[in-house]
């Protein structure tokens, strides 16, 4: 056949082709489609061939096998000497080997000394925590200057009542998340009587103080967003900013002048860059110094540089202000210029869960957004009962705050000016004193962080050993192999004094005594 029999033939069979594709229904449509698509992109038409050939070719090739073993096969009997080593096989002899070589890594680093011997002295306490505590080891009842039961809530047979009385109507729990079957009617009275509290449109409960704050930063600040946070914000505001993934700016503990430096820095960063979420998170009172923020000049900076602000006022709420609202109602601030708010209920109140308040939009953001919130059963409906009435007490009964004052003041009389070892870094007004050893003593005496450490510890021995319990202020654990640089800002060593309505201004004078004594003894024991 020469090369004109062959094109005669193929013209006849593309004929035959084209004749039995003409008499197949809806033929004539697609040459027209084709046609009218196709005939000035050729590339186009290479392309969708392609892919039409590559979905035939996928449709028609086997299935992947199921049955293929891709595996090691483990036997229980001893390996000869010539199945040794194969491939496929592993006897009980190589397992046991593989078993004894294996190390895994541990979770948390080692205890050091320091930390062991402080585990075997840590005093247990029987029964219930109040003013007046019996020590499990020797049946001594102590003072009770370690707890956060400011106003002796433990002890209130109003709130017992209502709690027995919550729990034979609601039960023990829930058991379901709050945006399934968990939210109860009083969680909602809650929420309402937290945002009325304050003064804010709405407000959402959660089940656990300490996941509030880092569950609500990761559900308003992306990765790609911005943070801008004061250095000594506490552990659980850490953790939600490392979840968030954002951008994070750090600014010199309540330097007002510092966060406007950062604020300016970071204005100028995103100048030329895609809008994104800004934030400025900062604690009401610093839960590891003990101080209160300066909110006006931070909602004023917040303004200037158009930044959003999250609030943490987990150890303020309850505490500060003419009746416990907190640091918005001590320093004069309308609690509507604060984006967000988050306190707890397991504090002062003496109840459990925390706290979110804002906007209408903020709550109902997090109600779908929020991990704690969405993946977390609902607080228990007694503790919700709880923190009602506790937040009834304070609004109705000034002499509350009035009496824990006083024994501040009282304390503070003891402790901080007739001191020549110590001086407090919180508040006036801040029920937990922090008591760190003076500059010049540790320049004088050359204490290293664990020889201050440790000088603290024996303070609280020797308060214990003359029946005043109290303790330190404790830093969360290092990771393994962290370096200085990931550990960042970290919190002077310093003594917990927590002050009770439970005890009489007489008594908490008392206890001062014993525990300046203490720091006396202990320090002049050190060369």
């Amino acid at each position: 056949m020469d090369l004109q029999d062959a094109q005669n033939w193929l013209n006849e069979v593309l004929n035959e082709v084209s004749i039995q594709f003409q008499k197949m229904p809806g033929s004539a449509i697609f040459l027209r489609y084709v046609k009218s698509s196709y005939q000035n992109d050729p590339v186009r038409s290479a392309v969708e061939l392609f892919l039409f050939l590559f979905a035939v070719r996928y449709l028609l090739a086997p299935k992947y096998s199921t049955q293929r073993k891709s595996y090691v096969t483990l036997s229980e009997e001893v390996c000869p000497p010539s199945a040794v080593g194969f491939v496929n096989l592993m006897c009980k002899q190589e397992i046991d080997e593989l078993v004894d070589e294996w190390t895994p890594e541990p979770l948390v680093a080692p205890q050091t000394s320091f930390e062991e011997a402080e585990n075997e002295k840590r005093p247990v306490i029987v029964g219930p925590t109040g003013p007046k505590s019996k020590l499990f080891s020797n049946g001594r009842t102590v003072t009770n200057l370690a707890s956060y039961n400011f106003y002796n809530l433990v002890a209130n047979e109003t709130l017992k009542e209502k709690a027995i009385q919550t729990l034979r109507t609601y039960g023990v729990g829930p058991c379901g998340p709050p945006g399934f079957y968990g939210t109860q009617d009083v969680h909602m009275k809650t929420e309402a009587d937290i945002a009325s509290y304050l003064g804010v449109p709405a407000c959402i409960v959660y089940a656990q103080a300490f996941s509030t704050i880092s569950s609500v930063i990761p559900a308003f600040s992306k990765r790609g967003d911005v943070i801008v946070a004061d250095k000594a914000v506490n552990y659980s505001i850490r953790k939600g900013i490392q979840i968030s993934r954002s951008t994070v700016r750090w600014y010199e503990h309540n330097d007002m002048e510092d966060l406007q430096r950062v604020l300016e820095n970071v204005i100028k960063e995103q100048g030329k860059k895609e809008l994104t979420r800004r934030f400025i998170i900062t604690e009401g009172m610093f839960e590891n110094v003990g101080d209160v923020v300066d909110l006006p000049q931070v909602i004023q900076l917040k303004l200037r540089y158009k930044f959003r602000l999250i609030l943490d006022e987990t150890w303020s709420f309850g505490v500060l202000g003419r009746s416990g609202r907190g640091v918005t109602e001590q320093q004069n601030v309308n609690a509507s210029q604060i984006d967000m708010i988050i306190g707890s209920l397991a504090g002062p109140l003496c109840a459990g869960g925390g706290f979110c308040a804002g906007s209408d939009e903020i709550v109902e953001h997090q109600r779908i957004s929020a991990a704690a919130y969405t993946f977390s059963a609902a607080l228990p409906a007694m503790l919700a009962t709880t923190a009602s009435e506790a937040l009834l007490m304070l609004q109705t009964n000034s002499e509350m705050l009035n009496h824990l004052r006083e024994n501040i003041k009282a304390m503070w009389a003891q402790l901080d000016p007739r001191s020549d070892w110590v001086h407090c870094t919180s508040s006036v007004d801040n029920p937990i004193m922090l008591l760190a050893l003076k500059p010049e003593v540790v320049a004088s005496k050359k204490l290293s962080r664990a020889d201050q450490e440790q000088l603290l510890q024996d303070v609280v021995d020797e308060t214990l050993a003359n029946g005043v319990l109290i303790t330190r202020l404790k830093s969360m654990p290092r990771a393994i192999h962290a370096t200085p640089k990931d550990v960042g800002w970290e919190p002077q060593p310093a003594l917990k004094v927590c002050m009770t309505t439970g005890l009489s201004r007489k008594e908490t004078e008392r206890a001062g005594i014993v525990i300046r004594h203490a720091i006396t003894k202990v320090v002049n024991r050190r060369k």
